[in-house]
């Protein structure tokens, strides 16, 4: 109401805050394409795979590709012309368009106008070259050049002076005041509906456009110059993961990794029976997600299994979980699901799935009332003679068995009463009422969580201070909020001995004289998305380390504004496994980077002539080695069978 402005510890004001931000992600968008240009491209080449312009192609190519136009793309093509009878048209966020400057080159009664061509998302981004010689270098073209070549047919008896390649980048927030909404469900349809109506946030415009063009352009988007991103080079890089399925090149991509299935868990029939008997931890992808998918086609099949519960955050199309849950319901089960509608780009994916699980009679609901239900729960109620036993499933990662296959993740399977009982709690607590939850061996957010956070930090400290051993681990995607930063500041300067593994945003400065000396932070970049949060803390006061995994960042969304459980890992076995998974992450040389004090990266230090040491490499061949030493188990078994002599027919 003054008018005053408010400004952040930095003491900038959310305009300079944008202007700096949009400098620095320009800077990295050029440093995108110098590595495409410089690295990648020339890379390729080196391996005979030529990414090519028209230009460049031969006459037979060039007329292969004239004829893949005229036959695969011109006729999706629809060019749309700006001028009083045709206004501006709703540009759809992040689609490819080329933007095209044309004029009537006989009467010139119309100077010049502005046309847009809107490039289909059916069509492949990246096209091989068909006409190639066995034995030659493969050539891909890209699918803007083509357009941009040929674009003269789409507009007869006009001359097109100029043609680039553009997107842009739409704000895609739901505004949603949840309290005053009757139907959450309904009113996120609404607004994903009116979503391609966002405001223009950023234009991804390819270089050598002609400046008159695009200042008309800009004010028909509403645009400043400071949100225009000039590429040089294919505009969305994401549309490029699409070569790795294209080029059929197995000699220049990872080798192929099965997920190892461990031997107990083999039989989905005995999946209860195995988690009864012990804790079971697995550790994804180089462990296989199909024992989870068991645990709940089993649930669903078994008629012993009254109830299943679960929390849906994300998941994949074709959802074999989807499935199970709606194979469970159809057999009589009392089935409830929180669906998390409210997942960031996931919104509409997310109440198709509520609508297909409503239909065949699945309890579904939305969560609290101004909180995201992030926590990965599954419970199953199971009758074994006369009582009811819980199985629970918690979870690092989302239900995705695709990014199961992508993303490291931990699954943990357990049957004891004291946290089963706490899970059936969660769950009350999200699909009823209840003001004040209690957890003991579950770390809830936005209960329990962040307080209990700062309790293991401050114990470390405390034992620092009293001269006994002090040591804290965490592996978390992003590290942000800043009362857990400054607890950490205050165990560094108490004298323990920290290591952060943070995959993401830092906010912590690490190696700062007195303050942070020590911190080490590292961030792991491989062939997998490190997607896991673990937390050690060492407590030298009690008789064993604190272990916890589970589904938070340290960041304020994630201890205040989300549903969260992290769950204690106690079983002596797993909780092995744990620290040696963590020390090994700490051994890496090869996917690590060090976080400085000055915010830049650098590779870790290692002695002369030492090999570089990858975790995930590492991870890879101790579950090979597991799936050999068990393939060769099962043959020495098979080996000792006494084969049956057939007794000859008397007659």
């Amino acid at each position: 109401k003054s008018g005053a402005i408010e400004r952040g510890p930095d003491g900038l004001g959310p305009k300079e805050q944008l202007r700096r931000i949009q400098s620095i992600c320009k800077r990295l968008v050029a440093d995108q394409y110098d590595c495409w240009e410089q690295q990648i491209v020339p890379g390729l080449k080196e391996s005979d795979i030529l990414f090519s312009s028209i230009d460049e192609l031969t006459r037979t190519e060039k007329k292969w590709v004239e004829t893949y136009f005229e036959e695969q793309i011109f006729p999706v093509l629809t060019p749309l012309a700006i001028d009083p009878a045709h206004p501006f048209p709703q540009l759809t966020n992040k689609a490819l368009y080329i933007l095209a400057s044309i004029d009537d080159p006989e009467t010139r009664i119309i100077e010049r106008m502005m046309a847009i061509i809107p490039i289909p998302r059916v069509l492949p981004r990246i096209i091989k070259v068909g006409a190639t010689r066995r034995g030659k270098p493969e050539v891909y073209v890209f699918l803007s050049d083509i357009v941009q070549r040929f674009i003269k047919r789409l507009f007869p008896g006009y001359r097109v002076t100029s043609s680039v390649p553009f997107r842009i980048t739409r704000n895609s927030d739901l505004y949603i005041d949840e309290e005053e909404v009757e139907n959450l469900l309904r009113k996120i349809e609404e607004e994903l509906m009116n979503m391609h109506k966002g405001a223009a946030v950023r234009l991804e415009i390819a270089k050598g456009a002609d400046p008159a063009l695009m200042q008309e352009f800009l004010e028909a988007i509403k645009l400043q110059p400071e949100n225009v991103y000039t590429i040089d080079g294919p505009l969305n890089f994401f549309r490029l993961m699409s070569a790795y399925d294209l080029i059929d090149r197995p000699d220049l991509k990872f080798p192929h990794h099965t997920p190892y299935m461990p031997k107990e868990l083999e039989n989905p029939e005995r999946i209860f029976e195995q988690i009864a008997t012990k804790d079971v931890l697995l550790h994804h992808p180089y462990e296989s997600f199909q024992p989870f998918i068991d645990f709940l086609n089993q649930a669903a099949r078994d008629p012993q299994v009254f109830a299943i519960k679960q929390t849906l955050y994300r998941t994949s199309g074709d959802s074999p979980i989807i499935k199970a849950l709606m194979e469970a319901s159809r057999r009589g089960k009392q089935v409830t699901v929180l669906v998390e509608i409210k997942a960031r780009f996931d919104e509409a994916n997310n109440i198709q799935w509520a609508r297909q699980l409503e239909d065949v009679g699945v309890h579904v609901v939305y969560g609290l009332v101004g909180l995201k239900t992030h926590c990965k729960t599954c419970m199953v109620v199971r009758r074994e003679g006369t009582t009811l036993r819980r199985y629970v499933h918690l979870g690092t990662g989302n239900y995705n068995p695709k990014t199961a296959r992508l993303y490291t993740d931990l699954s943990f399977f357990t049957c004891k009463e004291d946290i089963t009982s706490e899970v059936a709690g969660l769950f009350n607590t999200l699909t009823g009422f209840s003001l004040t939850p209690s957890f003991k061996k579950l770390l809830v957010a936005p209960f329990t969580l962040h307080s209990n956070m700062q309790k293991h930090i401050r114990a470390e400290t405390r034992n620092a201070k009293a001269g006994k051993p002090a040591r804290i681990i965490v592996q978390t995607n992003s590290l942000v909020d800043q009362e857990t930063i400054d607890n950490l500041y205050r165990a560094s300067q108490a004298g323990v001995k920290i290591d952060l593994i943070v995959r993401g945003i830092c906010n912590l400065v690490p190696n700062i004289k007195g303050v942070s000396d020590n911190i080490r932070v590292r961030s792991i970049l491989g062939r997998y998305l490190e997607h896991s949060r673990i937390f050690y803390f060492e407590n030298s006061s009690g008789s064993q380390p604190h272990i916890f995994a589970g589904s938070a960042d340290w960041m304020p969304r994630n201890f205040y504004r989300r549903i969260e459980a992290i769950f204690p890992i106690e079983d002596p076995d797993n909780r092995q496994r744990v620290i040696d998974l963590l020390d090994t992450y700490l051994k890496d040389t090869r996917n690590a980077r060090i976080l400085r004090a000055n915010g830049s990266y650098h590779k870790p230090a290692r002695k002369k002539g030492a090999e570089l040491f990858s975790a995930q490499e590492s991870f890879l061949q101790q579950f090979e080695a597991k799936r050999g030493a068990q393939a060769q188990q099962e043959l020495t078994e098979d080996s000792k069978i006494t084969p049956v002599t057939e007794v000859e027919n008397p007659e």
